[in-house]
């Protein structure tokens, strides 16, 4: 397994255009923001699920929208490749409960908790080692899990639904993520 993981460092760091330090920078770029908008504290994602806060919702369209758009133009120059996994309706069902009782218990997700941890948390340490678990199982056991995913529904994307107007389709799919995040009211919990 440990090679397995220096081989990934070495496969990123042979890359022409220095990713490692790409993927530094932006990690750092992304824990300061989240520092900044406090969407790692548990008010914050406790008051997004209760509806009360709209911080993470805005912060989240407005991610999506333009990192769409970044990580389109980035593959379409050769600066990032992406590889599109298959729709399995069964994975997708499953891993969205334990995602959702992980993130009820923690009240953290995959990109706050590391900066919870950072912050000291040892809660979520604990919920960030059974994380690591949990995915060393499904990797080593996934011929045995594939059973309960069911069947590939496809790889589908914007780019494949819309062919030949990729770009275009791409563009409005992330200005329009990125208009919704400006036109969700902002309401903070601690306001109240």
């Amino acid at each position: 397994m440990i090679d397995r993981i220096l081989s990934m460092f070495t496969t990123v760091g042979h890359e022409p255009h220095g990713s490692i330090l790409v993927i530094l920078f932006i990690g750092f770029v992304f824990g300061f923001i989240l520092q900044y908008t406090r969407v790692a504290e548990f008010d914050k994602i406790a008051g997004f699920a209760m509806m009360k806060d709209t911080i993470v919702p805005k912060m989240l369209f407005f991610a999506i929208g333009l990192t769409s758009i970044g990580l389109y133009f980035m593959v379409k120059m050769g600066y990032a490749e992406y590889h599109i996994k298959p729709i399995l309706l069964g994975g997708l069902v499953i891993g969205g409960i334990i995602f959702g009782i992980g993130m009820a218990i923690f009240g953290k997700c995959p990109g706050t908790g590391p900066v919870s941890i950072a912050d000291g948390r040892m809660d979520v340490l604990v919920g960030a080692i059974g994380g690591v678990l949990g995915g060393l199982i499904f990797t080593v056991y996934y011929d045995k899990f594939k059973l309960i995913m069911g069947k590939s529904l496809g790889k589908d994307s914007l780019t494949t639904i819309f062919t030949g107007h990729e770009s275009l389709a791409i563009f409005i799919f992330g200005i329009g993520l990125i208009v919704i995040s400006i036109i969700i009211p902002l309401r903070e919990l601690d306001e109240e």
